[in-house]
């Protein structure tokens, strides 16, 4: 028998109310900043929305910003989307692929090689970006979306999920479909894939949030500046040589850059819950 506790309830939900306050705050902060004018928040927090929201927002997504980076943020978060799509697809379709062969093929050295890919997670970007830069700058990409992407898309943690769902599938699916005369790839395709499809939401959800918010590896591999994506021109607008920060238009800036990832979340929260807690296909 469960005891009903009123208070434990008023006291769980004042939490979680608290929570929330704590967690929407600052996002609340920077909205109504990014409303008003560059005079009216140099010597106090506005508490409520000005007038000047659709002429900052207009500012920051067709002019750009000319006193940190000047070219607009429409083109930036342009620049985050094609970088943060291409290391979803490409860390995906990489991770899938070798944790099916290395789970449904018979080579020699099959568990080496896992757990060398695996191995690979003791070597981040920031340790490896001498050489990966050094590679990148002789092959020609760099201030392309190519070396922005390419160097990501490799992925152990990918791999080592996929790896071990693919163990969970029934040996009895892969012998229907050997009798039914499926290669492997038409049972990759038609099996293995739609199976996944809830492990494919969460982590195209944690990758793309991943690429979109990079800030180390675009800020050296691109100089040009129609290559900035969205972190570094925020970035760039909170440092400003001999000058103010224009804090409604960095404010604005902010909140546009929330939207794309919140976005995807929002359109896939149901898969990446299922994702990440489903135990069953």
């Amino acid at each position: 028998m469960v005891e009903n506790r009123p208070w434990l309830n008023a006291l769980t939900h004042l939490l979680l109310i608290f929570g929330i306050i704590v967690v929407i705050f600052p996002i609340y902060i920077a909205l109504v900043t990014s409303t008003h004018e560059a005079e009216d928040i140099l010597t106090t927090v506005q508490p409520w929305f000005g007038s000047e929201m659709l002429e900052n927002y207009g500012t920051v997504l067709q002019k750009g910003k000319v006193n940190a980076s000047g070219i607009p943020v429409g083109m930036m978060m342009w620049n985050s989307l094609i970088m943060a799509l291409g290391i979803v697809v490409g860390k995906i379709t990489i991770s899938i692929l070798s944790a099916f062969a290395i789970v449904y093929f018979r080579f020699p050295l099959r568990k080496l090689c896992f757990w060398t890919i695996f191995l690979t997670l003791m070597l981040p970007v920031e340790v490896r970006i001498l050489p990966t830069y050094a590679v990148v700058a002789n092959l020609g990409l760099l201030n392309s979306y190519a070396g922005l992407t390419l160097p990501l898309i490799a992925s152990a943690t990918a791999t080592f999920l996929f790896r071990q769902f693919f163990m969970t599938v029934p040996e009895e699916l892969a012998e229907a479909a050997r009798v039914d005369g499926a290669g492997p790839m038409k049972f990759f395709f038609d099996i293995l894939l739609p199976l996944s499809r809830t492990n494919l939401a969460a982590l195209f959800v944690i990758l793309f949030i991943y690429g979109w918010n990079q800030y180390l590896w675009p800020l050296i591999v691109t100089t040009e500046e129609s290559m900035t994506t969205i972190v570094m021109g925020i970035q760039r607008m909170l440092y400003v040589a001999d000058a103010i920060p224009e804090w409604n238009i960095t404010m604005a800036t902010a909140i546009l850059a929330m939207l794309p990832p919140l976005l995807v979340v929002i359109v896939m929260q149901r898969q990446f819950v299922k994702g990440l807690v489903e135990t069953e296909k």
